[in-house]
């Protein structure tokens, strides 16, 4: 008989942020709701956080990683001009479950991007998300949590065997909508080309 896995910590908008900033600076990782399914959260500036990400999902490392915000402001950090073109032709668009691809800036070095010149952005529309992005004062990564090519997690008990043997905790948001993942874009000229038709499919 399989033992089931060790119950991971939780932690929940009651708990407040303290010692998440240490936590995330010391390469822990999250699992986090989104508008369909649990992500993965890792500070995007940190190799550990995010090399954990990596083996957790098995995913090849040359493929970047989403990042989510609390606002256009959190992009700097991570070396991007929050008025690229992208990034503030799209803002009116957010929060919602729309990703658009922006240009790091030449001196960026962003572990996040895997080596890339761009990274994927989001305002999520998940409110809780937000409040907790912008108290605890910089992005987060929030790729899907899963095996890469298995599905996303929507309940929070599978996140527990996923993340087994990892320095985690879970914000337990209870079962998600699941659906499809966000819609994913990137700026071309005046208009825009859609790279992954997702949930979002209001006006560009």
């Amino acid at each position: 008989m399989i033992e089931p896995a060790p119950r991971l910590p939780r932690w929940s908008p009651r708990d407040g942020i303290e010692g998440l900033r240490d936590f995330f600076a010391r390469g822990g990782l999250m699992a986090i709701p989104t508008e369909s399914s649990y992500g993965l959260a890792a500070d995007p500036r940190n190799p550990d956080g995010v090399e954990a990400v990596y083996r957790v999902k098995e995913r090849e490392r040359g493929k970047a990683l989403l990042v989510v915000g609390a606002d256009l402001g959190q992009l700097a950090a991570l070396g991007i001009d929050p008025q690229a073109s992208g990034a503030a032709a799209i803002a009116a668009r957010w929060p919602a479950p729309l990703t658009v691809i922006l240009p790091l800036g030449p001196a960026a070095e962003l572990p996040a991007a895997a080596g890339g010149s761009t990274l994927a952005f989001r305002i999520p529309a998940h409110d809780e998300l937000r409040k907790m992005l912008s108290r605890l004062g910089f992005a987060l990564t929030a790729t899907s949590a899963n095996r890469a090519g298995a599905e996303p997690i929507v309940n929070p008990s599978d996140l527990d065997s996923l993340l087994a043997g990892s320095d985690a905790i879970v914000w337990d948001d209870g079962e998600l909508p699941g659906g499809p993942p966000s819609t994913l874009v990137e700026k071309a000229g005046a208009g825009w080309n859609v790279l992954r038709q997702g949930a979002y499919r209001g006006k560009l």
